[in-house]
């Protein structure tokens, strides 16, 4: 076993044992010095970015302290299993609603997706902010519990579009490879994937794809293929096979919890918090951060505020959370030096997710795997482009239907507002901003359904829409990377403070972004801990 194995080792069975006794703080330090209020380094949010830095800080030698608002997903409900499945939601799902919010909203146009549920500190969120309302992960692994784990890597020429202040000879020739490695990337057998039952939906959408002339590419994965091949022949319990993705997955995802976060903790360095959600922070005249920090049970009852200090804090609480902080800080006056870039260069990575009816006669299968492993990739066109990604729709039962979310070239870009009526920071977006999106989407779905004779489903929506661009399942952007920033993250303005999260990405990746994240967030903590930190 390696040394970086044997950490990770460490870590699981103290997250475990955690778990087991219901505690909301991790660490092999003892409790005493793990509930200081004041720590060298605090990390807010325990996803991709968050991730990356506790562990490299602990690694370092820093003592860190990781903050997540979510819940630890390592203890088994009443049915044995951590996590929902999709088909039957209930309180674990939702991160505190009385009513599931799937991206699905209807079929037939009556309302036999979401369900009732009791409010819970659920593993899926949907903040509504007008026209835009953005999925995201609760819990200690972020985003990671509920994406479908799609591991793309963009386009190196996109992606010196959007980050011209990154050096791309070594985020290809070194970060991406890192995180892929770290994360636990694989790919599926393609010998496999062209016979079994789970793909045959994306064998029908890339027969119809190739009819009109179009591109597929096989895209690697953070859930491991083998375990979901042994689901198929009945060898392993079902987690991908068993309809389980937005709400968790029981068995064969890598997720960050199961990776970054134990390796993190078994540095013997790092601690995380759970069900803390940091409300406030500021910078005292020496230099300290200071956090206002609310603890909850997980039927959200407030359990008490307390203070906690630290010299060097990072924002890691996603594109929406890290942005809050600092807008809602430069407005109250408490980081009044902040840039005026602070909550802006904001989009949804184009997202829109769409369906097509196929005919009677050309099966998509009952059993669907709920991890993507393929799809349609049209970015080089030069006026709308679009990566597809051929997705899921596990309902346990034949629909005749081809399902995408498509990622798309959409130029326009949402701002945030502070209220201070309400004390609130609000995302401006208007749903016509959208409106690129669809234009991209259509030309090449269009395309698609001429070739084969086919048409858009108007029933999904929960009104007469084919398109659905009016939530997004990768924010980006809020403190943009140069803008916001320097070229490493740290945010203008006020010293040994950090952005470490999607936020930093200016709108868009043109694919799924948690790799570039994950990627970024080695870089610049790399280039932070030589410089920033005493030797």
């Amino acid at each position: 076993m390696s040394f970086h194995s044997r950490r990770r080792f460490l870590g699981l069975a103290a997250m475990r044992s955690a778990a087991a006794l219901g505690l909301t703080s991790v660490s092999l330090r003892p409790a005493a010095a793990a509930e200081r209020d004041f720590v060298p380094a605090v990390v807010i949010g325990s996803g991709y970015g968050g991730a990356v830095t506790a562990l490299r800080l602990g690694e370092a030698g820093v003592p860190t302290l990781v903050l997540e608002a979510g819940r630890q997903w390592d203890r088994a409900g009443e049915d044995g299993r951590i996590f929902c499945s999709m088909l039957e939601p209930d309180h674990r799902s939702s991160w505190f609603k009385n009513r599931t919010e799937a991206p699905l909203a209807s079929l037939m146009w009556l309302d036999l997706v979401n369900r009732a549920v009791r409010p819970f500190a659920g593993v899926l969120d949907r903040v509504h902010h007008g026209g835009m309302s953005v999925y995201l992960g609760r819990g200690v692994g972020g985003g990671s519990l509920v994406n479908g784990g799609m591991a793309v890597v963009p386009k190196r020429d996109y992606f010196e579009q959007v980050l011209p202040e990154v050096d791309a000879d070594e985020m290809y020739g070194r970060y991406f490879p890192l995180a892929n490695r770290m994360l636990g990337v694989n790919s599926v057998d393609q010998d496999w994937f062209e016979t079994c039952e789970s793909y045959r939906y994306a064998r029908v959408s890339r027969a119809h794809a190739h009819r009109a002339g179009l591109r597929t590419t096989f895209v690697p994965n953070v859930y491991d293929f083998d375990h979901m091949r042994r689901e198929e022949l009945g060898e392993a319990p079902r987690s991908a096979l068993a309809s389980e993705v937005i709400y968790g997955n029981n068995h064969g995802k890598r997720s960050l919890d199961r990776s970054y976060l134990p390796a993190a903790v078994g540095t013997g360095n790092v601690t995380i918090r759970s069900l803390h959600r940091v409300r406030a922070l500021r910078q005292e005249p020496d230099g300290t951060h200071v956090l206002a920090v609310e603890q909850i049970d997980e039927l959200g009852n407030p359990l008490g505020t307390k203070e906690i200090g630290c010299r060097w804090l990072f924002l890691g609480a996603g594109s929406l959370g890290t942005t809050e902080l600092l807008v809602r800080a430069r407005e109250t006056g408490a980081l009044p030096a902040l840039s005026s870039e602070v909550g802006r260069h904001w989009g949804t990575n184009g997202n829109v997710m769409l369906g097509r009816l196929l005919a009677p006669w050309e099966r998509t299968g009952e059993l669907q795997s709920g991890m993507p492993a393929l799809g349609i990739d049209h970015w080089h066109d030069p006026v709308h482009p679009v990566f597809a990604e051929i997705a899921p729709l596990p309902a346990g039962t034949e629909l005749w239907t081809s399902l995408y979310l498509a990622i798309t070239r959409n130029p326009e870009r949402g701002e945030f507002e502070y209220r201070a009526a309400d004390d609130s920071v609000r995302l401006r977006w208007d749903v016509s901003q959208g409106d690129p999106s669809i234009d991209a989407a259509k030309a090449l779905f269009d395309r698609i359904n001429r070739a084969n004779g086919t048409g858009y489903r108007h029933d999904l929506f929960g009104d007469d829409r084919a398109f659905e661009n009016r939530f997004t399942y990768h924010p980006l952007g809020g403190c943009a990377l140069g803008r916001a920033t320097d070229s490493w993250g740290r945010v203008r303005g006020h010293r040994n403070l950090y952005a470490t999260d999607g936020s930093l990405i200016p709108g868009s990746t043109g694919v799924n972004p948690f790799v570039t994240i994950t990627a970024l967030a080695e870089r610049n903590v790399a280039r932070v801990l030589a410089e920033d930190f005493p030797r």
